[in-house]
């Protein structure tokens, strides 16, 4: 298995990183740092809460870190610069391994499904699996959930990720979707805004799910480091009812009534582009109606992990999940 944290930890900058809530020094709010993985319109409950004003409703004073991947969100929260950490929850099983006593426990899980979108250059109505078969792919960083399910989908249709294919992994995530445009690569594997922006570009078409064709794999949880928990557990409850808020807010509402609420948070993508990247998640049923972490899913979870080389030893869901502040936060 890789390493995963880096020895030197990541320092991060309050006025180019901060965004989101500002902390108000006469408000008897209770401070709270969020890092999160990305920023990216796949989270929109999280936006809608922050946005509609669940978190102060819940007397929290929310400071949004966006880490810029998982390794460095991890980093934060065990350093004790984050409060809370929202990435892919492969990071705890990580560190967990690594033997550190004071572990990340995720607390509440978000997203149900796969975040990102095969790109082709050329629309594929009837498209399949098997077409990749020869072809070169722009994919993800080894280890990462994007480059994980995508090597789950290949293999769940007999397809060999290292021999029927040529998957590049040197690009930067965030950059593919500009390489594609420029490169000889048939496919790209993209997060939005990026797909939509390759299509309206007229540079590449969506062609498949992936968070369709893995079937519901818990892509991204809330978690926290043991000690922060077992010190501030009325603040991690009061964070995942503002998360659970959210969650109501987007299974209730239209893809524009969401797209308008978020927008600003995305104040260089134009509402009816958050719109439509709103209405792809939600007809793919990415957001969860609880956040619940259930031992089902982080059983597949480790099934991924194993099928792609990154987990040698299982290790205790009952030991990385609690789920009490989630059941709490969806039965009010």
């Amino acid at each position: 298995m890789r390493k995963f944290l880096a020895p030197v930890l990541f320092v991060f900058t309050a006025a180019a990183l901060l965004t989101g809530c500002k902390k108000n020094a006469e408000s008897s709010l209770t401070p709270v740092t969020l890092n999160e993985v990305a920023h990216s319109i796949f989270y929109a409950p999280q936006y809608a809460a922050i946005e509609l004003g669940y978190f102060e409703e819940e007397g929290i004073d929310l400071t949004l870190v966006n880490g810029a991947g998982a390794d460095k969100v991890m980093t934060a929260l065990v350093s004790g610069d984050a409060d809370i950490g929202f990435m892919g929850s492969e990071a705890s099983i990580y560190t967990y391994i690594q033997g550190d006593d004071d572990y990340a426990v995720n607390f509440a899980q978000l997203t149900q499904r796969a975040g990102n979108f095969l790109v082709g250059r050329t629309p594929e109505a009837d498209f399949k699996w098997e077409n990749l078969i020869g072809k070169k792919v722009l994919g993800g960083r080894a280890g990462g959930m994007p480059q994980m399910v995508f090597e789950y989908i290949l293999k769940k249709n007999g397809i060999d990720p290292t021999k029927d294919l040529s998957i590049d992994q040197s690009i930067s995530f965030g950059l593919t979707a500009a390489a594609f445009t420029s490169n000889d690569s048939d496919y790209t594997v993209e997060f939005e805004p990026f797909a939509t922006a390759l299509e309206q570009e007229g540079n590449g078409y969506v062609v498949a799910s992936l968070g369709k064709d893995s079937g519901y794999v818990p892509y991204t949880a809330y978690s926290a480091k043991k000690s922060y928990i077992e010190k501030h557990p009325e603040i991690i409850q009061k964070f995942t009812n503002a998360i659970q808020k959210g969650l109501d807010y987007v299974n209730t509402h239209s893809a524009e009534e969401i797209a308008e609420t978020i927008s600003p948070q995305f104040k260089e993508t134009d509402t009816e582009k958050i719109a439509i990247i709103v209405d792809r998640y939600k007809e793919q049923d990415t957001w969860k109606e609880n956040t619940v972490f259930e031992k089902e899913s982080f059983e597949l979870l480790e099934n991924i992990l194993e099928e792609a080389g990154e987990l040698d030893t299982r290790v205790p869901y009952e030991d990385l999940v609690n789920t009490g502040f989630a059941k709490a936060a969806a039965e009010k």
